[in-house]
């Protein structure tokens, strides 16, 4: 029985590794934030399954493949023969951050039907995950969003990560819809400091973004990441700001997804209710989140990157 279940894309990300004559050299990795989310809470002793779909060629089969080996429960995962499994090519700047492309016009992860949703899976967890590149086409948007409706209707906690890709979405104006809506539904939430001055149109202080998410959208556990500048933690009684650790950065993909999951399980193996949280135990999540994506930082790709535990407890100790 899986206690975490996500929802949501499974694709390859196409990594560069160096660059010739201008064009960049690609090495492939499985990928997808839920991917990535799930894979790290494996690593972590924490039960899981996966719900989407995958093409009927070398890299969907590749996919799921992996998410068996990694432990990923996959009997959600539909393998169709009449689309191909999503690819994202992700280049890197001198500073190790990100740009992406996609291939994906549709690509299978925008093919899930509700009709293909293996609610069972969703019956037997603790926490449903999902992001909002589930919500970027049909049919997979109604199927996100009956899935969503779904899991609350039967007490589950609902963990979102709005996960911007700019060009995954025809119109921004409905990506911005889309993530309002994730946010009034969910109970937990990772969101990037990119992402709120996205949502809001500018900047607007930290204080505020949290009590936005707190007391205007109902959520339990805020997590507001700031890149290598830390994060902020909070519920509606307790905020807790949080440093990264020196690391040697070579590749961020999947940092974002780490440091969610990473409180995720830390938030599991308290075994509270986020409202429930003191100011330590929020200082404890916050620190391992950051500490475990920041480490992921120095290997490249996403699932590849997760540190065990046992390594970030050691370069907390050293922090």
């Amino acid at each position: 029985m899986a206690k975490v279940v996500a929802l949501g894309e499974l694709l390859i990300d196409f990594a560069q590794i160096s660059t010739e004559n201008g064009y960049p050299t690609m090495k492939a990795h499985p990928g997808g934030a839920p991917c990535n989310y799930l894979a790290a809470l494996n690593k972590y002793g924490v039960s899981t399954a996966f719900i989407g779909k995958v093409g009927d060629d070398a890299f969907g089969k590749a996919l799921v493949d992996t998410m068996e080996k990694t432990g990923i429960d996959t009997r959600g995962i539909v393998v169709d023969k009449n689309v191909f499994t999503t690819l994202a090519f992700v280049t890197n700047d001198e500073k190790g951050d990100r740009s992406f492309s996609f291939a994906r016009k549709p690509g299978a992860d925008t093919c899930l039907n509700w009709d293909e949703v293996d609610v069972s899976l969703i019956d037997e967890c603790e926490i449903f995950h999902f992001g909002t590149l589930s919500l970027t086409d049909e049919p997979s948007k109604t199927a996100t969003e009956k899935a969503v409706a779904y899991a609350k209707e039967k007490g589950k906690l609902i963990s979102f990560d709005p996960n911007l890709r700019k060009p995954l979405w025809n119109d921004l104006a409905k990506a911005r819809k889309a993530i309002i809506w994730g946010l009034h539904n969910a109970d937990i939430v990772k969101i990037s400091d990119e992402e709120i001055e996205f949502l809001w149109h500018g900047l607007i202080s930290e204080s505020e973004g949290r009590y936005k998410l707190n007391n205007e959208f109902g959520v339990s556990l805020v997590m507001i990441t700031k890149g290598e500048n830390g994060a902020l933690i909070a519920n509606r009684d307790h905020s807790v700001q949080v440093k990264t650790p020196s690391v040697n950065v070579i590749d961020t993909t999947g940092a974002g997804d780490i440091f969610g999951v990473s409180a995720v399980a830390r938030l599991l193996e308290i075994n509270k209710h986020p409202d429930a949280l003191t100011e330590e135990e929020l200082e404890y999540i916050g620190k391992y989140a950051a500490t475990a994506a920041s480490l992921s930082t120095e290997k490249q790709g996403g699932i590849p990157s997760v540190p065990d535990k046992e390594t970030v407890l050691a370069k907390m100790a050293e922090e």
